[in-house]
């Protein structure tokens, strides 16, 4: 009895254990094909040097046959996201069929990475989430050139700071964004001291308007920082010449400390 089950065993083990089929993706010839991942692409493997691609977007891969279709006689391409990875299987095809897959959840795998964070795509989602609420607690504020910035709002989960920030313009000039900035600085310079200064990047921006009329308000997401009581978080925005408007907004350290709970 044990020698026929153990054959059974060994005759199933194939159906058992067998991979789930690959999604089938057709090639065809002269045309390319585009997949478009729900977050940024991280890397992707092609298994066949028939094939040529390359990332014209941060969460679009192209793909297309480097010479004629007979030559290609199948592959498989890894796509890779933040979160997941995903395989499909190329296969000679034809005019008519799809060039344009987006990888769907069905056909993701998750990956355990540890201490990579939230995708950009959860960042959006929550920030996107805060926006919706309106300003209840308007922490800091800065008022220049007709302009008033504050800051609304300081929220944390898991370790990324949420920063709401926004702008009111009370003149009939249009503001023409140059760009935002980020700095550590030291609270007080004096003329004898060399201020050191620490440029920081946000890991998320939701918005990137190019200008704005009468009001501006976005959300800044950063990983954990800290920085001792000396110092400052400076928000500089400064406008396109030539009139050349400066705000600065400055956030101590015990705002981020008092930062909420993000809400569900």
């Amino acid at each position: 009895m044990k020698t026929i089950f153990f054959f059974l065993l060994v005759l199933c083990a194939p159906r058992l254990y067998a991979q789930k089929p690959l999604p089938v993706v057709y090639l065809p010839e002269n045309l390319t094909i585009h997949f478009i991942s729900p977050e940024p692409i991280q890397y992707v493997d092609i298994s066949a040097k028939e094939l040529t691609g390359d990332l014209p977007l941060k969460n679009v891969l192209r793909l297309k046959l480097r010479d004629s279709l007979q030559s290609f006689k199948g592959s498989v391409i890894t796509v890779a996201g933040e979160k997941f990875i995903a395989q499909y299987r190329l296969l000679p095809g034809y005019t008519g069929v799809a060039t344009e897959i987006n990888i769907m959840p069905e056909d993701m795998h998750p990956l355990d990475i540890s201490n990579i964070g939230l995708s950009q795509n959860q960042l959006k989602g929550l920030a996107l989430n805060l926006i919706a609420k309106s300003p209840d607690k308007r922490m800091e504020k800065v008022k220049a050139f007709g302009i008033k910035g504050q800051l609304n709002h300081v929220y944390t989960v898991g370790d990324y700071i949420f920063l709401d920030i926004s702008y009111r313009n009370k003149t009939n000039l249009k503001y023409d964004i140059a760009e935002l900035r980020f700095r550590i600085d030291d609270k007080k310079v004096t003329k004898a001291a060399n201020n050191q200064s620490v440029e920081i990047k946000p890991e998320f921006v939701l918005f990137t308007p190019p200008a704005f009329t009468k009001n501006y308000r976005n959300i800044f997401v950063f990983k954990k920082m800290s920085f001792p009581g000396n110092k400052v978080l400076r928000i500089e925005l400064s406008e396109q010449q030539l009139s050349g408007r400066i705000i600065t907004l400055s956030i101590s350290y015990q705002d981020i400390l008092d930062a909420d709970i993000l809400p569900n």
